[in-house]
């Protein structure tokens, strides 16, 4: 198992209350929560670049024709 690494982190007062309350519900470390949600954040980064990388040769459609689009069927 790779060795953790140590690093100073501030949270917003009403967001580390939050982590507190919920480590101390679950009995689980702060650090354990903190990193299970940063691995989530990353694996939907992933996610979303894959999709990006499948849709690269898309023709690109410009933000005025989708909302012609939606006018013309009455959507808007």
């Amino acid at each position: 198992m790779p060795v953790a690494r140590r690093s100073t982190i501030y949270f917003l007062p009403e967001i580390y209350r939050a982590l507190r309350l919920k480590a101390a519900t679950t009995d689980q470390p702060v650090s354990t929560i903190v990193n299970d949600a940063l691995r989530r954040a990353f694996e939907e980064d992933v996610a979303d670049l894959a999709a990006a990388r499948a849709r690269r040769r898309e023709k690109p459609v410009s933000f005025e024709s989708v909302v012609t689009g939606l006018k013309r069927r009455g959507k808007v």
